[in-house]
């Protein structure tokens, strides 16, 4: 289930690419991404609040970028290089949902396959 989500996502975000292309804000690809799942029927919500727990109290919230049926944290960029700390930042958000996986998403690249890197949580 979790990686048919994905797949489906990254051909969504495929689609957005060779439509829009590189260039633009990263509100710009959330906003036509969120199009693309919808004309796809792909469940999903945008700017998800998350609270961050810090030894069982509240201390603040994160907000996601997409969160696809309910478990793939969808996280976008439009950066020359994506750095150690955005994935390190999917890694976090990861953790604060218990989930296993994310996608982290460059639109600022020719090729989108070149910025779709899959980020694994280890238990």
């Amino acid at each position: 289930m979790l990686e048919r989500l994905a797949h489906a996502t990254i051909g969504a975000a495929i689609e957005v690419h060779r439509q829009l292309g590189p260039g633009f804000l990263e509100a710009v690809y959330e906003t036509a991404l969120a199009l693309e799942l919808a004309s796809r029927g792909i469940v999903h919500q945008r700017q998800v609040e998350v609270g961050i727990d810090y030894k069982g109290t509240r201390v603040g919230q994160a907000r996601l970028d997409l969160l696809v049926g309910e478990r793939l944290i969808v996280e976008l960029k439009t950066v020359d290089t994506l750095l150690p700390i955005h994935k390190a930042q999917l890694l976090s958000y990861l953790k604060a949902l218990d989930q296993p996986l994310g996608l982290l998403i460059n639109f600022k690249v020719p090729v989108l396959r070149q910025g779709i890197q899959r980020v694994i949580r280890s238990r």
